[in-house]
């Protein structure tokens, strides 16, 4: 298991990557979720899947093929890669990643 600390703007989302499953949470929440829960700009999701613009179902679509892409991941090190790096390209500024049985170190 691997988590990361974002901030975007004023609020902190953590995220967690166990296996082939990644998990959110915000920091009003206690609990985490998958992509299911989260709420999608479609301007964003559009950047990403500029074949969406025209589905009703863009949001389903998308979460789909985010799954896609992380079970098609060797491992938890290059998922959380690349959570890191998309979430980057949305304002979301990682601040901390953490290992399980590990401390935590702050990302520069």
């Amino acid at each position: 298991m691997i988590g990361v600390i974002f901030n975007f703007g004023t609020e902190v989302v953590e995220v967690r990557v166990k296996d082939n499953n990644v998990f959110f949470r915000t920091s009003n929440s206690q609990q985490f979720g998958d992509i299911d829960g989260i709420k999608l700009d479609k301007v964003g999701v559009l950047k990403e899947h500029p074949d969406l613009k025209d589905r009703e179902d863009w949001k389903q679509e998308a979460r789909k093929r985010f799954k896609q892409k992380i079970k098609q991941m060797d491992n938890e090190n290059e998922q959380i890669k690349y959570v890191i790096e998309d979430l980057s390209h949305y304002g979301y500024v990682a601040t901390h990643i953490q290992k399980q049985g590990f401390r935590p170190i702050r990302i520069k």
